[in-house]
């Protein structure tokens, strides 16, 4: 006689294992319930930075590098908050981005300590410099070889580039320039710089003057130096002067307050206008050079300077 078939009930699961069951579907309806607004439409997912892809879906991109801002320092309180208030917009033009700050002199942090403070990480230097001159082809590259386990790239100065002359223009429409002095026959423009020793710096900063007196409809623009270089600006407002321009205005290039900038603005005959400071085009400029120079390959142990002009936007 054979023994009856077993009666087909379901079994019980374990309290332990329905307990983890119970807990692993409240978790995923929570999940799916974050992803729903008020409104009942569903929000774009976002993975944290460690949590693995899953399908096709490529894991985030690493950080990118930090952008270290490198200025020249001044002994006048007004330019560390100047370039301070600079970067801040850079930083409201690219959330997230790592921001430093660092000095070649004067003023902390100077630039080899914030080098040290990366480390062995990534970094990207943009000058707050206006032409190629002793601080971007000595001074830089010098602080970058003390920091040889961090990975750099050197951007170009900031100019020339026509986002410079965005700048100057509108610092010069703030100081009362108006648009019937474009073209005028007795306007003028002297644009007044630290001034180097360096052709490559003085030809920059003569090709900025050629991109603004073209911004000012035929103007001219005549650079000027402070230091290092002539005509000085005196000289440059005389010579103007003894040409029949009456109306000359003093274009400030300097990225910050300072004792050059303060001089060249006291010999102003009519308005001089503030430096650069931290003009919305220059925020866009410093981003711009940082984004150059991430383009020209990947960031290796020493400087990778990247000193030709690149006029394009």
């Amino acid at each position: 006689m054979t023994e009856p078939a077993p009666e087909h009930t379901q079994e019980s699961l374990p309290l332990d294992s329905t307990a983890q069951l119970l807990t692993s579907i409240t978790a995923q309806l929570g999940n799916q319930l974050s992803l729903v607004s008020l409104n009942g439409t569903r929000r774009p997912m976002h993975r944290t930075r460690h949590q693995p892809a899953q399908g096709n879906v490529s894991p985030l991109a690493p950080a990118a590098p930090a952008l270290v801002a490198v200025a020249h320092g001044s002994r006048d309180p007004r330019a560390l908050r100047t370039v301070t208030e600079l970067l801040g917009r850079v930083r409201e033009l690219r959330p997230g981005l790592d921001v430093r700050l660092g000095h070649i002199e004067l003023n902390e942090p100077l630039l080899p300590d914030t080098l040290d403070a990366l480390g062995d990480g990534e970094a990207v230097l943009v000058p707050l410099l206006l032409g190629r001159g002793y601080h971007v082809k000595q001074d830089i590259p010098q602080a970058v070889a003390g920091a040889p386990a961090l990975r750099t790239r050197t951007a170009a100065p900031l100019g020339p580039h026509p986002l410079l002359v965005e700048a100057l223009h509108g610092r010069l429409a703030e100081a009362g320039w108006q648009p019937a002095d474009d073209g005028n026959r007795n306007s003028a423009v002297v644009l007044a710089a630290a001034g180097s020793r360096d052709p490559e710096s003085a030809a920059d900063t003569r090709r900025t003057a050629q991109l603004l007196s073209e911004r000012l409809g035929g103007v001219p623009v005549v650079p000027a130096y402070a230091s290092a270089a002539t005509p000085t600006v005196p000289a440059a407002l005389r010579a103007l002067a003894a040409r029949g321009r009456r109306r000359v205005a003093v274009a400030s290039y300097f990225t910050a307050p300072g004792r050059f900038a303060s001089a060249a603005a006291e010999a102003a005959p009519w308005i001089a206008a503030a430096p650069l400071g931290a003009h919305p085009a220059m925020a866009r400029l410093l981003l711009h050079r940082y984004d150059q120079a991430r383009a020209t390959g990947p960031a290796v142990h020493e400087t990778l300077m990247n000193t030709h002009f690149l006029a394009s936007a």
